[in-house]
């Protein structure tokens, strides 16, 4: 068969010892380095090992199924499952896992380097294996949205007639990447990134067991903050940012040291500098959370754009809660924009909106340019104090009753108590403007919104000037 392809049987031969273990410029015979990576060692031999997708595993669901050696779909329905999802999600370990139900062959191609000979000619050994054998292939194919439509219509006829059960994993939308026909004769399940708990607690099994690293490091916290921080929901990575800190940690290892000694402990300086990757100082619940918060909106507020990108960058890299600092934002734009640019709270709206809808990493485009609109804008707290200022005055219990002429004047007997006699309909005023008491008694004169000179609000403090003059009388020869 072609190196295209891989076939696995039913053993388990996901590690092969081959030599020792070597650090510190000397040789240890207490262990023997396998020759495969990490990830491929630690890969899930059953679906109760699977770490993340419990949306995917529940009884009953496809993926049991066809574990358990069954049909996805049952006796009339589809066979073949459409794996979509971020990388290191878990799509090539699901089809490992289906691949070791009972009488089942396993054959895996790539569509980065596989062609239409080669789809056909699994298909044939697949029919021929069903018929003479009663054995079932399961063919995983990663990347099947770099098969152009002509690659994947030659897998129709294995799909459509069960000679094979095909696992397609695809990091792209399936519904613009994947042609119709097969769509429809699939199953598409969708994977999620994992979470910090899912890879936290797939790396503490793996520094435990005997494919893995079999006791011979520990993880101090810091160090294990730092793995999980730059797995970013990645299984893989995570595993192989492990397996290069643990290298680092048994390589510098004393000549003379044995694993008797105890494990090798792998701390956060190790961690850095076996990735390469600087950890970012921030606790999403304690002090780092709420210093760079604040030192990001001061920034926004002081108009100093790039320190206001630095504190966005770090909280991003920290893996904090986009939503979070998009509500931040909205806030900053309101709260130290205000009027002097209108148009900055409709950024941030739009920004908080779309990050919703986005995500990560794509997020970080538009968080950045909300941060430079509202960090560039003009500012104005007028609005900010001007509500300060009208709370205060309510709180102290200022403002007696609604005058009449603004009271509700729609219900029977209204007119009896004087309600709305007297009011002046704004449209039929010149410039749809009226001379007339809006405010209670005891508030007639008090201004609450104070303009400034900075950009839109410039323009603003002149017409807020004239529209009080025209509504409260105050101008010569006003009609009181």
């Amino acid at each position: 068969m072609s190196d295209l392809f891989s076939s696995v049987n039913d053993g388990d031969d996901d590690t092969d010892d081959a030599g020792s273990l070597t650090f510190g410029g000397g040789t240890s015979t207490q262990a023997a380095r396998p020759r495969s990576p990490l990830a491929v060692r630690m890969r899930p031999r059953s679906l109760a090992e699977v770490v993340g997708q419990q949306h995917l595993l529940g009884p009953g669901s496809p993926l049991h199924m066809l574990a358990a050696g069954g049909s996805a779909g049952g006796p009339a329905g589809p066979a073949s499952v459409m794996l979509w999802g971020p990388p290191g999600t878990g799509k090539t370990t699901l089809a490992h896992v289906i691949a070791r139900g009972p009488g089942r062959k396993f054959v895996e191609l790539s569509a980065i380097t596989a062609g239409v000979k080669d789809v056909r000619r699994v298909m044939d050994q697949a029919l021929t294996d069903r018929d003479l054998h009663g054995r079932t292939t399961v063919l995983f194919l990663d990347e099947i949205h770099r098969f152009n439509k002509a690659q994947q219509d030659a897998l129709l006829p294995g799909v459509e007639n069960r000679w094979v059960v095909l696992i397609a994993a695809t990091t792209e939308n399936p519904s613009f990447s994947v042609v119709a026909p097969l769509l429809s004769r699939s199953i598409l399940l969708t994977l999620q990134p994992l979470t910090n708990a899912d890879i936290a607690g797939l790396l503490e099994r793996a520094i435990v067991d005997p494919r893995g690293l079999d006791g011979l490091v520990s993880v101090t916290d810091e160090a294990m903050d730092h793995l999980v921080r730059l797995a970013s929901g990645d299984a893989r990575r995570a595993l192989t940012t492990l397996e290069a800190a643990a290298g680092v940690a048994l390589n510098e290892l004393d000549p003379e040291a044995t694993t008797a000694d105890g494990p090798v402990v792998v701390d956060l300086d190790i961690a850095e500098r076996a990735i390469d990757a600087a950890a970012v100082r921030y606790d999403r619940a304690g002090d780092q959370h709420y210093d760079i918060i604040s030192a990001f909106i001061k920034s926004v507020r002081g108009s100093d754009v790039d320190a206001a990108l630095h504190y966005l960058a770090r909280m991003l890299e920290a893996g904090e809660d986009p939503r979070f600092i998009s509500r931040r934002i909205m806030i900053s734009a309101a709260e130290d924009v205000g009027m002097a640019d209108p148009t900055a709270l409709q950024t941030a709206v739009a920004a908080a909106q779309a990050v919703a809808l986005i995500g990560m990493p794509e997020a970080r485009i538009i968080l950045a340019e909300a941060v430079v609109h509202v960090a560039t804008a003009p500012k104005s707290n007028a609005a900010y104090l001007g509500i300060n200022a009208a709370i205060a005055d309510v709180r102290a219990g200022k403002g007696t009753m609604v005058p009449l002429p603004l009271r509700d004047a729609h219900y029977s007997g209204s007119a009896g108590l004087g309600h709305g006699k007297g009011y002046l309909y704004a449209h039929d005023a010149p410039h749809s403007i009226a001379t007339q008491q809006y405010p209670p008694d005891d508030l007639v004169g008090r201004n609450y919104y104070v303009p400034t000179q900075n950009g839109h609000e410039r323009d603003l403090d002149t017409r807020v000037a004239r529209l009080r003059e025209l509504i409260r009388g105050t101008e010569p020869g006003a009609k009181r």
